[in-house]
């Protein structure tokens, strides 16, 4: 890997409090775990050093969880060490995610004199009664505050994250919500549609009336992306939009199949077209840093039929798409049948070719797991046929 550009992810599983919807690998008010987690993140580091010696660094984000609530202290000596183990550059984009009630201006010009140059601030809705039933710890009121603190801290790239479909959420709350987040003018928005995944507090409202139907979260994705259009922010992946020269490398990386190193707990990695996942628990990955014990909860080499399909997968989740030519050349997979495919969804709005790319449409992203399925099974069907 000889200068080679990667990615480095750190996960932060710490938050005050945990949210209705979350899924995600975090843990609520557990500040006792966090040296031992700091220093198991720190060694492990440490160790695998060595394996990208001849990589360079360009992009950090320190994800979560909430990674302001875990301190900037904690986050800068994290940063630090990773400067001193890994060849970062000076120009990466440097991001941790934030929420509204942990921002303090002081920390945040801490951070930013660190390095850190990107913040994404977790936002969600400009209706105070519905945060309060996601049981999100901040208001509205608040949002606007923590901007104005990164920007005084100097940050200038600030992202908001926000959610459509939300319990209770009218198409005039979500207008209300994309308004209020346009007037703070960041330079991205994050928008997310609520998924209701099985052993959250949240699952038992699965079937309640107030939630937004399939047909009218539609409505609110495809208004997001209008409204957004007309204010400048262009949509470059199905829930992002940003600004020109905004748009997140670190998670480009993701859709572009670059390689990337996660540290801490459900961290994953590729690299070298090997994907691996650290332990998804705080204390059992800690456990297995302390010890020498497999901190790995799967490893998995890609063969490059698996790299086809997820070129395919990830690709058709951003407007660059993907292009025939790539798929046959790099992983000799027949493009034909793809085609012929994406020639229907063209007449039928779902898909457009664009400078010999196809993508998606506003109107595909909606029914995009559906096509993408389609497509996969086109490609293993063209595989079964050549064997």
């Amino acid at each position: 890997m000889e200068n080679q550009h990667v990615g480095i992810y750190v996960h932060i599983p710490f938050c005050a409090s945990r949210c209705t919807y979350c899924d995600f690998c975090s843990t609520a008010n557990r500040r006792d775990l966090i040296p031992r987690y700091q220093a198991a993140v720190l060694r492990h580091m440490q160790e695998f050093a060595p394996r990208m010696e001849n990589c360079l660094v360009d992009t950090v984000y320190f994800g979560g969880g909430t990674p302001s609530w875990y301190g900037a202290g904690n986050l800068i000596r994290l940063f630090s060490a990773m400067k001193k183990h890994f060849r970062v550059l000076v120009d990466s984009e440097v991001t941790l995610e934030a929420n509204p009630d942990s921002v303090y201006l002081p920390e945040l010009k801490e951070l930013r004199r660190a390095g850190f140059n990107r913040i994404s601030i977790g936002a969600q809705s400009a209706n105070d009664a519905i945060l309060r039933f996601l049981n999100r710890r901040h208001s509205w009121s608040q949002v606007p505050e923590a901007v104005a603190a990164a920007r005084e801290a100097g940050f200038q790239n600030v992202s908001l994250d926000l959610m459509y479909g939300l319990p209770a959420q009218s198409r005039e709350d979500w207008s209300d919500t994309l308004g209020r987040a346009m007037e703070l003018n960041p330079e991205h928005l994050s928008c997310y549609g609520l998924k209701i995944e099985e052993g959250t507090p949240l699952w038992q409202y699965r079937n309640s009336p107030n939630i937004p139907d399939d047909d009218l979260q539609a409505d609110l994705y495809l208004y997001a992306v209008d409204t957004l259009a007309s204010a400048g922010y262009a949509q470059y992946e199905i829930s992002n939009f940003a600004r020109r020269g905004y748009a997140s490398r670190h998670n480009l990386k993701y859709w572009q199949l670059k390689d990337y190193a996660g540290f801490g707990a459900s961290a994953a990695s590729l690299m070298n077209r090997r994907r691996y996942t650290c332990l998804p628990d705080a204390e059992a990955y800690i456990s297995a840093v302390e010890s020498g014990a497999p901190l790995l909860s799967e490893m998995e080499d890609i063969s490059l039929y698996e790299q086809a399909s997820e070129y395919i997968m990830l690709g058709l989740r951003t407007t660059s798409g993907i292009s025939g030519r790539e798929l046959e050349e790099r992983w000799r997979v027949p493009f034909a049948p793809l085609e012929k495919l994406l020639q229907g969804y063209v007449r039928m709005g779902f898909a457009k070719q664009v400078d010999g790319r196809w993508r998606f449409t506003p109107q595909g992203f909606l029914v995009s797991n559906q096509l993408i399925g389609e497509l996969l099974d086109a490609q293993a069907e063209t595989r079964y046929r050549s064997k």
